[in-house]
C-alpha cells in the first residue's frame, strides 16, 4: 500500500512540473482556434 501511495504522489509530482507546458500548449491551441475562428468570420460569405 506505501509503495501506491508513493508512486502516485511521484507521477502527481511528475504532472505537477509539466503543468506550465500543458497549459502553454494549451494557450497555444486556443489562440490558433480564436484567430481561425475571427479569419473565417471575416472573410466575405
Amino acid at each position: 500500500m506505501q509503495t501506491m501511495v508513493q508512486g502516485y504522489r511521484g507521477l502527481r509530482f511528475i504532472i505537477w512540473l509539466n503543468a506550465d507546458r500543458l497549459m502553454s500548449l494549451m494557450m497555444v491551441f486556443a489562440g490558433l482556434l480564436a484567430g481561425a475562428f475571427l479569419g473565417a468570420s471575416m472573410l466575405p460569405q
